[in-house]
C-alpha cells in the first residue's frame, strides 16, 4: 500500500466491497493492518472491540512532554441492502452507506504521508480506526481502553472527518464553531394494558389508544415545554401492537429518537419522554415501561480547532472550498465523546457524486447512496497539513506536563 490516489480508490473500493457491522470487524481489522504494515507505527488492538490505535512517534522532538494530535476514522457499515448499482457494490446484507470506508483510506493515506514526514514531525500523531460509530458505543468503548493517552500523554488536538453524500457539493468542507452535531438519545416505551376483544374494549384496558395518544402528546408537549428558539426535534420512528384488527392486545411498542444541541435540553428531552409517558398511562390506566439511551452528546468543535480547521483547507484549497455552515446538522456522531474530553473539530466533506444535484441526491445511510472517490486525495491532504500543522503551532507554545 501506497499513498497514491489510485492506490487509496482501490483500497476504498475494498473495504467497500466487505462491509462488517458493528464492534467486531474483524477482516476489516485485517485490512487495515495490512495497509498500515512497514510505517514504523507503535500499534494496539481493541480488547473490547477490534479497534486500531496507531502510534506515529515525530523526530524533531525530543522527552517525554511532546505535543500530541489524534485524528479518528470510523470503521463500521450498517445493516442496509445496498442498491447503489456501484459494480463494487456489497452483497452481504450490509453496506457502508455512511462513508466510514472513505474515512479509512483516507486515514490510511495521512499515516503513509505523515511517515514519510516524520523527521519533520515536532510531536507525535495518533491514528485511531474505530468499530461501533452506528449506535453501538465505539467511542466510549475507545476511551474506556484510554484511547486519548496511547502516545503517553493526553492528547493536545483531535480532529475527526465525515463525508457527505448530499447536501454539500463534492471538494466542499462543512465547518462551523460550537456545535456541529447534535445530541442523540433513543427511547422505547411499553405500554401494558389488558387485551379483549374488539367488539367490546370497556372491558379492556387498551395499550393501542394509549400509545396512539402518547406519539402525538410528546409532539405537542415539546412545543410546550421548549423555547422555539431551542432547537429539539423528537420524532417516533416505530409503533407496534397487536395480530389482528378485532382484537385489543396486551402490550403495545412506541421507538424513537430525541434530539437537541446541548446536554441540558438532551437531558431534558429525557425527563419529557418519561413525564409524557407515565401521565398518558395513569389516563388510560395501563403502565409505561421507559428505556431510555443516551447514545451520543452534541458534537462541539472548540473555537480554536474549528478556526485552524478552516484555515488548513482555505490555504490548501482556496476559500471556495470551505462553507461556514449558519446551522448544525441534527444527525449525531459519536466523536463527540472524544471532543468532550479533549479540544478538537469535526469537520464535513462533501462527497456527492459529479452529475448529481446535492440537493437532490440520496442522503448517508441511504441503500441508493454513492460517494466521490475523487475527495479521497483532498480529505488524506488536508488530514496531513492538519497534523503538521497543528504540532508545529503547539510545539512552539508553553510546554505542559504530562
Amino acid at each position: 500500500m501506497t499513498d497514491s490516489t489510485n492506490d487509496l480508490i482501490r483500497l476504498r473500493r475494498e473495504l467497500h466491497r466487505r462491509p462488517e457491522v458493528g464492534l467486531r470487524l474483524p477482516w476489516t481489522q485485517s485490512r487495515i493492518l495490512r495497509a498500515l504494515d512497514g510505517l514504523g507505527l507503535e500499534i494496539s488492538l481493541g480488547h473490547s472491540t477490534t479497534s486500531i490505535t496507531a502510534v506515529l512517534r515525530g523526530g524533531a522532538v525530543r522527552g517525554a512532554d511532546r505535543p500530541t494530535v489524534l485524528i479518528r476514522s470510523d470503521m463500521d457499515a450498517l445493516p442496509v441492502v445496498e442498491d447503489s448499482g456501484l459494480d463494487f457494490a456489497a452483497t452481504n446484507g450490509a453496506m457502508h452507506a455512511c462513508g466510514h470506508d472513505l474515512h479509512m483510506a483516507i486515514l490510511v493515506g495521512a499515516a503513509h504521508r505523515l511517515a514519510a514526514r516524520r523527521d519533520d514531525l515536532p510531536g507525535d500523531v495518533v491514528f485511531v480506526f474505530q468499530p461501533g460509530e452506528e449506535n453501538w458505543g465505539g467511542a466510549l468503548a475507545m476511551l474506556a481502553e484510554g484511547v486519548l493517552d496511547a502516545s503517553g500523554r493526553r492528547a493536545d488536538a483531535a480532529l475527526g472527518l465525515h463525508v457527505f453524500s448530499y447536501d454539500l457539493p463534492s471538494g466542499v468542507f462543512g465547518m462551523r464553531r460550537g456545535p456541529i452535531m447534535s445530541a442523540s438519545n433513543t427511547f422505547t416505551v411499553r405500554f401494558d394494558g389488558k387485551g379483549g376483544h374488539g367488539s367490546a374494549p370497556q372491558t379492556a384496558r387498551d395499550p393501542i389508544v394509549a400509545a396512539a395518544e402518547f406519539v402525538t402528546a410528546l409532539q405537542v408537549a415539546v412545543t410546550r415545554t421548549f423555547s422555539m428558539f431551542e432547537s429539539v426535534v423528537v420524532t417516533v420512528g416505530h409503533i407496534e401492537g397487536g395480530h389482528s384488527g378485532n382484537v385489543i392486545p396486551d402490550t403495545a411498542h412506541v421507538s424513537g429518537t430525541a434530539r437537541a444541541f446541548t446536554t441540558q435540553n438532551s437531558a431534558r428531552l429525557r425527563r419529557l419522554v418519561q413525564r409524557v409517558a407515565d401521565g398518558i398511562a395513569a389516563t388510560h390506566d395501563v403502565t409505561a415501561a421507559v428505556e431510555l439511551e443516551e447514545v451520543a452528546i452534541p458534537t462541539v468543535s472548540t473555537d480554536t480547532e474549528a478556526d485552524f480547521a478552516m484555515c488548513t483547507a482555505r490555504d490548501l484549497f482556496g476559500p471556495e472550498a470551505v462553507r461556514l455552515m449558519d446551522q448544525p446538522f441534527t444527525a449525531s456522531e459519536d466523536f463527540s465523546w472524544f471532543l468532550d474530553k479533549v479540544p478538537g473539530a469535526f469537520v464535513l466533506l462533501g462527497a456527492c457524486t459529479p452529475g448529481q444535484d446535492p440537493a437532490a441526491a440520496p442522503s448517508n445511510h441511504s441503500p441508493c447512496a454513492t460517494f466521490d472517490d475523487g475527495v479521497l486525495e483532498m480529505g488524506v491532504e488536508f488530514e496531513t497539513q492538519w497534523a503538521l500543522g497543528r504540532l508545529q503551532a503547539l510545539a512552539i507554545t508553553e510546554p505542559r506536563s504530562a
